[in-house]
């Protein structure tokens, strides 16, 4: 058995001059994505944010569901870094995370994920891929901004490799933030 969604249950409407888009339908996306390399020198045990994957986005409606995706090239400058560290969102200056825990270190994705064994520690890049589902009710602008937390407050070589030197072994990468808005 098959269904039929016809064309005019999922095509936008409109009322006057607005477009109404079907619940779940694609409003708007907006990116940045960052070619270059930096270096984040964190302080230990505090939220960070990584200056150069910033995205700025008006939602046309309160109603309206924000998807943020992040993939974030690099490399810690310690390999302890990788497993004592939380990324996460902040939308203006609110941190978008796993509700605070105690002492514990919260974001949305635990960790960097890490492609090396111990001998290749400085050249063999790491990274983070991570989404998630904002609710700001706000037809403002909206700055969202990829950030981390480091336990002991290493360094972040993004979209490079830590030693970065000029050779076939030294990866170099491209990191992005984007946001897309979807009808609520």
């Amino acid at each position: 058995m098959s269904s039929r969604i016809l064309v005019d249950e999922i095509a936008p409407k409109t009322s006057g001059s607005k477009v109404l888009m079907p619940q779940g339908g694609i409003i708007q996306v907006q990116y940045t994505q960052f070619t270059s390399t930096n270096t984040f020198d964190l302080d230990a045990n505090t939220d960070t944010v990584i200056t150069d994957l910033t995205v700025d986005i008006t939602p046309i409606s309160t109603s309206s569901i924000i998807k943020i995706d992040a993939m974030v090239n690099g490399e810690w400058g310690n390999s302890n870094g990788a497993t004592d560290s939380t990324w996460f969102f902040f939308r203006d200056t609110t941190k978008l995370s796993h509700a605070s825990a105690g002492s514990r270190n919260v974001g949305i994705f635990m960790g960097t994920s890490t492609t090396y064994d111990a001998p290749d520690g400085n050249s063999t890049p790491e990274h983070a891929y991570y989404s998630y589902f904002d609710s700001p009710s706000s037809t403002s602008q909206i700055t969202y901004k990829v950030g981390v937390k480091q336990r002991d407050g290493y360094v972040w070589y993004l979209n490079r490799t830590a030693t970065d030197s000029d050779a076939t072994n030294m990866e170099r990468g491209i990191s992005f933030i984007s946001v897309t808005e979807i009808a609520g």
